[in-house]
């Protein structure tokens, strides 16, 4: 029985007195007791001041991206030594917005995903089609070019503690969400694609719908097989929603 996961990625959004209250609201609500993995993904330069303020809770902390290179003149880069300095025990990778506004391409994802379960972070690995590449019916082509890209580079061993986060680009942002049956087709596609290299594997890894999840659809989209949580934009920074998506995941 896979162990349900929700991740807050809040973006480049947040001060530091909305950080402490919305923090401090989680941690003193059912969110941090669910039967579900709870963690938390701030901008780079509130890692610190998370983790300090979950340190007492089961919140755990992640990150929303890093440099696949150890340390160095690398101006503005951060690297995993740096997050593990702050406890950060995730980090997400290859989010569409990276790959799309800073084009982050399928090699350096599978760059940065190797390097993570080197240092001992465990990676979430984004994938997911455009609304033009779903139209043309090239959605299952395109997930499994961007997984398949980290499976040959990384093996696929290295996935062992690793989280998977189909994030149907269409759907970030812009209030549309996957159906429920179109969130299970994919997931099921890609727990397929990695069972033809570790039917183990594949049984264990958890993979995370990421597209408008809310309050009000969480349920119903964690109710499918393998939907093994969320990882959630906007409503994660809205403590109630996030409460309530949650308790969905531990359900």
């Amino acid at each position: 029985m896979r162990k349900a996961l929700v991740a807050g990625n809040w973006k480049m959004n947040g001060d530091t007195d909305f950080i402490n209250e919305l923090v401090n609201s989680l941690v003193n609500s059912s969110a941090a007791s669910v039967n579900a993995d709870v963690l938390l993904c701030p901008p780079a330069v509130y890692l610190a001041q998370v983790s300090s303020l979950t340190a007492e809770s089961a919140i755990q902390l992640g990150a929303q991206n890093v440099s696949e290179q150890a340390n160095g003149a690398f101006t503005g880069e951060i690297s995993l030594a740096m997050l593990q300095d702050l406890g950060c025990e995730y980090v997400i990778l290859g989010h569409s917005e990276r790959r799309s506004l800073y084009g982050e391409n399928d090699q350096l994802v599978a760059e940065k995903f190797v390097a993570a379960v080197a240092a001992g972070v465990k990676p979430i690995l984004c994938v997911g089609e455009t609304l033009e590449e779903r139209e043309q019916g090239e959605t299952m082509q395109v997930v499994a070019r961007q997984l398949n890209a980290v499976i040959e580079a990384a093996g696929i061993d290295k996935f062992a503690d690793a989280v998977i986060a189909y994030e149907p680009v269409w759907a970030i942002g812009t209030g549309k969400t996957a159906t429920p049956e179109q969130a299970q087709e994919v997931h099921a596609e890609i727990r397929q694609i990695l069972a033809q290299n570790s039917v183990e594997i594949a049984d264990k890894l958890r993979i995370l719908y990421g597209g408008s999840v809310n309050a009000a659809n969480a349920a119903e989209l964690f109710a499918n097989e393998d939907v093994d949580g969320g990882l959630v934009g906007g409503a994660s920074l809205k403590a109630n929603d996030f409460i309530a998506i949650c308790q969905a995941a531990g359900a």
